[in-house]
């Protein structure tokens, strides 16, 4: 792979580009203090904007390194800061059960996670990040495929993963953060699609 970075990328809707510690009332507002959105996710939600602060002054340490892909999604509008979306390489998934024939290993396994704030929903925002960074990674950083998961009691997120040519491959127990475990629907998308209107 050419690891590129959190490189700029833009839809025909909006724009994805690192986040910032100057970022964290709009985060805190939007989606990191909010139940609603953690609920779904391995963190829980934030006590307070400084917590969000903190964060993002971790964030924007990492993004000196090649391998470290976190955006915040913003709407080219107005620029609303809506969510983030990034692709790591996961630690939790057991190559054993991968039901998908084909898949390399060998360069790990990497998988998009996202969220928006809950005044952003269905709206096809995700989606359209999503297909943005599935176009980079196949294009720009050359991976061979991409992993994905999401919990079972959330399969709006599933829906978004399929809308952008993700499959179902298997079901799994991962856990939160905090020990805490969650079962989660599995996916993948192998062959990359062609680079759709947005």
């Amino acid at each position: 792979m050419r690891h590129q970075g959190t490189a700029q990328l833009s839809t025909s809707r909006l724009s994805l580009a690192p986040l910032g510690p100057a970022d964290a009332e709009e985060m805190f507002q939007n989606w990191a203090g909010d139940p609603a959105v953690a609920r779904f996710m391995r963190w829980p939600a934030h006590k307070n904007s400084l917590e969000t602060f903190q964060l993002l002054a971790g964030w924007e340490c990492l993004y000196q390194n090649a391998d470290y892909y976190n955006w915040g999604i913003r709407r080219q509008a107005d620029g609303a800061l809506l969510g983030n979306i990034s692709v790591v390489l996961g630690e939790h998934q057991d190559p054993l059960e991968w039901a998908t024939p084909g898949l390399d290993f060998s360069a790990g396994i990497w998988e998009p996670g996202y969220c928006l704030g809950r005044a952003f929903w269905g709206r096809g925002y995700a989606t359209e990040a999503l297909k943005a960074v599935r176009d980079f990674w196949f294009s720009a950083v050359g991976g061979a495929w991409l992993g994905g998961c999401h919990m079972a009691e959330n399969p709006a997120s599933g829906r978004v993963m399929e809308k952008a040519g993700w499959h179902f491959d298997h079901t799994a127990v991962y856990h939160k953060f905090d020990g805490t475990p969650a079962v989660c629907r599995v996916y993948c998308i192998q062959d990359h699609p062609a680079p759709d209107a947005r």
